[in-house]
């Protein structure tokens, strides 16, 4: 009898196996934070650092972490909670306090010449004191619950516990600029201290590859396309001056700047706390504008630091040299055809010259495909060149 209870005790109750172990355990910090380094998002970081002790202590570790705004708050809004919101935003919350407050009165005034579609981010600020900031979205493994129960931090806030990063990718819910449906506008911005260069790319109209059973219609059109361009030049026709061709241009320069230098200016309190960064990247999810800053230009900003512009929260942008090319239809390998291309390059007027004048290769590796494809073609036609002052 005694011997059943113990066979029975060793089939309900066995005892574990000593051979056998958590081969995961086994996996060394190396390999797990080649992994972390792949997830790079930051929210899915979180949520590893609630997995175990383990994990908690590797995810600080991470290089290379991407941050992606989910929201822009009011600051109306925002006043009317309680206090522990107040306490979770960091100084990067002041972004969109730059971006929407401080040249909501220029994009307005842009808008009316863009279109009647602005950007729906700004038409929430009408006011001139009002302003709104950047949140990110997370679970409860970030801490307190805001209203909702969601949970909100500034990016600078969502960043403090990383002590590595090497590589930073942040990504706005969407550009800035309001522009009408079809219509092209795309620009990219180095900066250090201050605005080192800039290309703009935009199109008055895009027309991508047909489907198939279109193609009969889409040859027919191209070919009266062609005719009509048979005597292009690669000048810019007079009806380009006169058709508000020219204002609508340099309403794309002026804003995509403004944009530039509203991005620059916030970046201030993480590029001087993360001495460990290599590469900074401020972009959007339309794909609109890109600001980059290389290990070179982080440093120059943490010794140098940035002239502000005295009307808005920006960073000054310096007396431009700016060459353009310009081109009625332009149409790419694919089939992508671009009406109005126009291509601006941008540098300060006292930035002594690193490379020839000739040389326009950082202009056209300045987007991905296809328009990279389309800046490579703009850049062979005629150029024109242009000063703008400071502002």
């Amino acid at each position: 009898m005694s011997s059943l209870r113990a066979d029975l005790s060793i089939r309900i109750y066995p005892e574990p196996d000593r051979s056998e172990s958590d081969h995961f355990d086994r996996l060394p910090d190396s390999l797990l934070l080649l992994v972390f380094n792949k997830i790079g998002d930051v929210k899915a970081l979180g949520r590893c650092c609630v997995v175990s002790r383990r994990f908690h202590s590797l995810v600080p570790q991470v290089d290379n972490v991407v941050v992606r705004v989910d929201c822009v708050i009011s600051d109306d809004d925002s006043n009317s909670s309680n206090s522990s919101v107040d306490k979770s935003r960091g100084t990067f919350s002041n972004l969109f306090r730059l971006v929407f407050g401080g040249i909501v009165k220029p994009l307005q005034a842009l808008g009316q010449l863009l279109g009647p579609k602005r950007a729906s981010l700004v038409s929430g600020s009408s006011s001139p004191t009002s302003s709104s900031s950047l949140a990110v979205g997370a679970g409860e493994e970030f801490g307190e619950t805001d209203q909702g129960g969601v949970t909100h931090h500034s990016p600078t806030q969502v960043l403090k516990n990383f002590n590595e990063i090497r590589l930073l990718r942040i990504e706005l819910p969407s550009g800035e600029l309001g522009i009408e449906d079809g219509v092209l506008l795309k620009w990219r911005a180095d900066f250090g201290s201050t605005l080192d260069n800039c290309v703009i790319l935009g199109a008055s109209s895009v027309t991508h590859p047909k489907p198939p059973e279109d193609n009969a219609v889409a040859a027919v059109n191209a070919s009266a396309d062609n005719n009509n361009n048979n005597d292009d030049n690669g000048s810019i026709p007079d009806s380009f001056y006169t058709n508000g061709g020219l204002k609508l241009r340099v309403v794309w320069t002026i804003s995509s700047l403004i944009a530039a230098s509203a991005r620059h200016y916030l970046l201030q309190p993480i590029i001087s706390e993360h001495k460990t960064l290599d590469n900074l990247v401020l972009t959007d999810a339309d794909g609109q504008g890109v600001l980059h800053m290389n290990r070179e230009q982080l440093e120059e900003l943490r010794v140098k630091p940035l002239s502000a512009s005295l009307a808005s929260k920006r960073t000054l942008v310096p007396a431009l040299n700016m060459r353009l090319w310009y081109a009625p239809h332009l149409e790419l390998p694919n089939g992508t055809v671009l009406k109005g291309a126009t291509l601006v390059a941008i540098r300060p007027s006292e930035q002594s010259p690193k490379k020839e004048p000739s040389d326009v290769s950082w202009v056209s590796t300045a987007f991905e495909e296809p328009y990279r494809t389309a800046a490579r073609m703009l850049v062979k036609r005629r150029t024109y060149c242009l000063e703008m002052n400071s502002f």
